[in-house]
C-alpha cells in the first residue's frame, strides 16, 4: 500500500494530508475577492485565460462573508463539524496594497472553525513586503500560497504569455520556502506543441525545487480565449484521455511521495468548453488514473530521481 493514504489511492491526497494534519474533515472554500491579474492589464492575460478568471462554485456577486457561509452551509448539510480554509482562488490574491491585503485576509481568519488561509498568485506579484507580511501571517495560520507556473519551458512560457519566466518561479519558491511556507504549484498538461518529455522536465523541475504541493491540469479550450483562435487555426494536438492518463501517472512517479497532489484533472465548464470533451466526465478521468496505476502496480515515487 502506498503510504500516505487511508484509501486505494497511490498518490498522495489532499484530503489524506488534512486528515493527517487536523484530525477531522477540512475544504477549502472557494472565494472571489474581485482581484485583478497584473498580466492581464500590462499586455492582455495568457492565451488560456478568459475575460476573467473566477471561481466556478461561488457567487461573485456577494460579499466575501457571504459567500464563504453561503458554501459552508452547503458543505455543512453533507459533512458536519467540518474546518475550513477560506481559499483566495480568482485572479492575483496579492496584486493590492498591503494594507488591503492584511484587512481582508485578517477578516475570514477570524470566521469559525477557519483552520488556515490559501492564496492564489503569481511569482511576479510577490514583493518583499507582501512575502514578510505572509511570513508573520504563516506564523498565526497553517497558510499555503498557490503559484502558477505551468511550464518549466520558457519557450511555452512565452507562446501561452504567461508573463514571467522559470527563473521568476524559482525565485519566488525560495522566498516562500526561506519562511517555511506551503508551496503549491499549478501546471497544465497538453500546452501547444509540448512534447512528453517536456511534461516530465517539468515535474522533475518542481519535485527538485522543494515544492509542498501540486495541482496538474490538462489543457482544454474555452470559448472567447486567444487560444480557441490559435487552435482553430492550426489544429495542435490535444491529448487523448489515454495520452493523459500516460503522462500524469509517469509525472507522479517523479513526484516525491510527500508532496501532497491537490488537483489531477481539470474541471470546464460544458458551456464554455470547445475541447476535448472527455474532460467533462472528471470522475471516470479520476477512476481510471486509479485503475491504471494499479494496473501498472505503481506509485507517486517510484521513480524519483536521487
Amino acid at each position: 500500500m502506498f503510504l500516505y493514504t487511508n484509501d486505494n489511492k497511490r498518490y498522495h491526497t489532499l484530503n489524506y494530508f488534512y486528515r493527517t494534519k487536523f484530525k477531522q474533515k477540512v475544504f477549502k472554500v472557494p472565494l472571489d475577492a474581485h482581484f485583478e491579474c497584473p498580466n492581464k492589464l500590462n499586455d492582455g492575460g495568457c492565451i488560456f485565460c478568459k475575460n476573467k478568471s473566477r471561481a466556478n462554485i461561488t457567487d461573485e456577486n456577494l460579499s466575501i462573508e457571504k459567500q464563504f457561509w453561503k458554501n459552508c452551509q452547503i458543505l455543512e448539510k453533507k459533512w458536519p463539524n467540518s474546518l475550513y480554509i477560506p481559499y483566495f482562488q480568482a485572479g492575483t490574491n496579492t496584486y493590492a496594497s498591503l494594507q488591503n491585503l492584511k484587512e481582508l485576509y485578517e477578516s475570514v481568519l477570524s470566521y469559525q472553525n477557519v483552520v488556515g488561509l490559501s492564496i492564489a498568485t503569481r511569482p511576479d506579484a510577490l514583493n518583499d513586503d507582501i512575502i514578510n507580511y505572509l511570513s508573520l501571517l504563516n506564523q498565526k495560520t497553517f497558510l499555503t500560497i498557490e503559484l502558477g507556473l505551468q511550464s518549466s519551458n520558457d519557450e511555452t512560457l512565452k507562446l501561452i504569455k504567461r508573463g514571467h519566466d522559470k527563473e521568476c518561479f524559482t525565485n519566488a519558491v525560495k522566498r516562500l520556502k526561506k519562511h517555511n511556507i506551503f508551496v503549491v504549484a499549478h501546471i497544465i498538461n497538453g500546452l501547444p506543441y509540448e512534447t512528453e518529455k517536456d511534461m516530465l522536465e517539468t515535474v522533475k523541475y518542481l519535485n527538485n525545487l522543494g515544492i509542498d504541493g501540486i495541482k496538474i491540469h490538462m489543457l482544454y479550450i474555452e470559448k472567447d480565449t486567444e487560444i480557441a483562435e490559435l487552435y482553430q487555426k492550426n489544429k495542435f494536438h490535444l491529448l487523448t484521455k489515454d495520452e493523459y492518463i500516460d503522462i500524469v501517472i509517469k509525472q507522479l512517479e517523479l513526484l516525491n511521495p510527500k508532496i501532497v497532489i491537490e488537483r489531477i484533472t481539470g474541471d470546464p465548464l460544458k458551456e464554455d468548453l470547445i475541447a476535448p470533451e472527455w474532460l467533462l466526465k472528471k470522475f471516470v478521468v479520476l477512476n481510471d488514473i486509479d485503475k491504471e496505476m494499479v494496473k501498472r502496480d505503481t506509485y507517486q515515487g517510484k521513480n524519483v530521481e536521487n
